[in-house]
């Protein structure tokens, strides 16, 4: 293993990163409790701006001291990447089956992207440079025009569909307690945490998985204003019989996921 190579290992395993990725997971629970809020929103007919993670994040940049709010979750979403960069690269090295530690770095640099995302999400919007309409369609569109396009925006869906899945799974089983010490898995407040876990991760996972659905439908249409991101998902819940019932409670669940990163940062394990 050469310098930099070593260099990147230490790094990932410092107390600093612990530090770096405390405050990355304050701001993704940050977005999370608003993008909960502009869902509640939405169900109760009181919608104000889009309940997504874009739409969160203009709605912050509106309040008081709003820039400087958005500016503070770029930094920690890209704290984020950078701690999963550094695991995808060095680590699950005690995970002894090489196919299973492999899988786990991809998990990891899928989430670098997810986070990547919104980080670049918050920049472009605190420059005011993210009013652009190019939006989901816009990008299924161009996919579709792509040999095998249709394939494609299908296999999208799955994928998402499959990530969907995975977190209600997660939250079902409950599989997410390895994100808390021990201490944050006892008394009281270990029960109240893991409950906002179960709701949160189920919550985000359904949620998910109707973005997944809206890019199959796509797919299968083959008409690319058929997909569309986690706001048309919300709406197209609404829409469905007892939705507003649905959605008051996906909203819920989003925001307790939101309180769960607070915890996962109190109470971090790695």
């Amino acid at each position: 293993m050469n310098a930099s190579s070593r260099s990147a290992e230490k790094a990932h395993d410092s107390t600093w990163m612990d530090h770096a990725i405390r405050a990355g997971l304050v701001a993704y629970g940050v977005v999370h409790l608003l993008v909960g809020w502009l869902a509640l929103q939405l169900a109760l007919g009181e919608k104000e701006d889009q309940a997504s993670n874009s739409g969160a994040l203009h709605y912050l940049a509106e309040q008081p001291l709003g820039g400087v709010l958005v500016w503070l979750v770029a930094i920690g979403m890209f704290l984020l990447v950078l701690w999963r960069l550094l695991e995808f690269g060095f680590g699950f090295d005690d995970e002894s089956d090489d196919a299973k530690r492999w899988r786990k770095r991809a998990g990891s640099l899928g989430k670098a992207v997810i986070y990547g995302a919104i980080g670049w999400s918050a920049v472009q919007t605190a420059t005011g440079s993210g009013g652009g309409k190019g939006g989901t369609d816009s990008t299924t569109a161009k996919l579709m025009q792509l040999p095998g396009g249709q394939l494609i925006v299908g296999l999208v869906g799955l994928a998402i569909i499959g990530y969907g899945g995975s977190l209600v799974y997660r939250g079902w089983t409950e599989k997410f307690r390895e994100h808390l010490d021990a201490q944050g898995q006892s008394g009281k407040d270990g029960s109240a945490y893991v409950k906002l876990g179960k709701a949160g991760y189920i919550a985000k996972g359904v949620a998910i998985a109707v973005v997944g659905g809206l890019f199959g439908y796509a797919a299968i249409t083959h008409d690319p204003k058929k997909s569309g991101g986690l706001d048309q998902a919300l709406q197209t819940v609404l829409e469905q019989p007892f939705g507003q019932v649905l959605l008051v409670v996906i909203a819920l669940g989003i925001a307790a996921y939101g309180v769960f990163c607070f915890a996962r940062a109190k109470h971090l394990s790695r």
